[in-house]
């Protein structure tokens, strides 16, 4: 991520946080430095392994507080882990995710812009007819990765 773009991250994390009354801690921090490097949802053990010296407890913590700010989504896999990684919003990076129903692996992918627009237009199409108002959407394919196949 580019130092510009970096910072910027840093600086809407911590408005969100003081919106709500939270304080953007070294350990929240630390959380956001390891799911803005990396290119797929983690587990908390994954980010604990990732992230020198974070104690779970304090990970556990964070993450909560960090999902109820609109910080972090929370990625339901297949398997009894959840996942987590920065709210698209924060990363301008709209993408779906992969999900293995055997080994509980989640990545990310993205479509081309025309299949995406198609996507949008047909999913407010759907909500309109049921008289949903959408603020975004989220594609989540299930199935079986390609060393569990």
């Amino acid at each position: 991520m580019p130092a510009d773009l970096h910072t910027e991250l840093h600086g809407v994390v911590a408005e969100r946080l003081q919106g709500r009354e939270q304080r953007y801690t070294a350990n929240r921090r630390a959380v956001v430095e390891v799911l803005a490097s990396t290119d797929r949802p983690l587990t908390i053990q994954q980010l604990l392994d990732r992230a020198d010296g974070l104690p779970q407890s304090s990970a556990y913590r964070n993450l909560t507080v960090l999902e109820d700010t609109g910080v972090v989504h929370r990625v339901a896999g297949s398997d009894e882990f959840a996942r987590f990684e920065l709210a698209e919003d924060l990363t301008d990076h709209h993408h779906h995710h992969l999900i293995c129903s055997a080994c509980g692996s989640i990545e990310d992918f993205t479509v081309g812009a025309e299949l995406e627009k198609t996507i949008e237009e047909t999913l407010d199409r759907a909500a309109t007819e049921a008289g949903f108002q959408v603020d975004n959407h989220r594609l989540d394919l299930v199935g079986h990765c390609r060393r569990c196949a």
